[in-house]
């Protein structure tokens, strides 16, 4: 079995695999021209490896740009309420649906604390 194989469970495409049926006639430069703009684009597309800061437990840091929308569900007898916030990892941003006790735990910043009514008295 070939690494390619044995690591991603498929046999390897080569280059000429990358085409459609009707274009299985391409032969000699026009073949390699093909190929070449294939690999340009996958490349324009692909995120530089050196961009991504990994960690030990090979994983990378999202980073929480915002919130932008807010839910609350009832399940049973119990409101659960989810956050949709816009995530940003290096030039790449993403918007997913997160709890929002986990989220006020582990981003505080992206809730500030309520102002306090300057009209409401306290009384000692």
């Amino acid at each position: 079995m070939a690494q390619y194989e044995a690591l991603y469970g498929r046999k390897c495409r080569i280059p000429i695999g990358w085409f459609d049926d009707g274009e299985n006639k391409l032969v000699g430069p026009e073949l390699v021209q093909q190929a070449t703009k294939k690999i340009k684009l996958i490349q324009e597309r692909v995120v530089s490896v050196d961009d991504v800061q990994v960690t030990e437990q090979l994983s990378y840091e999202k980073t929480p740009i915002a919130i932008l929308d807010r839910q609350v569900q009832r399940l049973r007898a119990k409101d659960v309420i989810s956050m949709k916030v816009l995530w940003r990892n290096n030039n790449v941003e993403e918007m997913t649906w997160e709890d929002e006790k986990d989220m006020k735990s582990r981003y505080p910043h992206l809730f500030p604390l309520p102002e306090e009514d300057p009209t409401e008295t306290s009384q000692p």
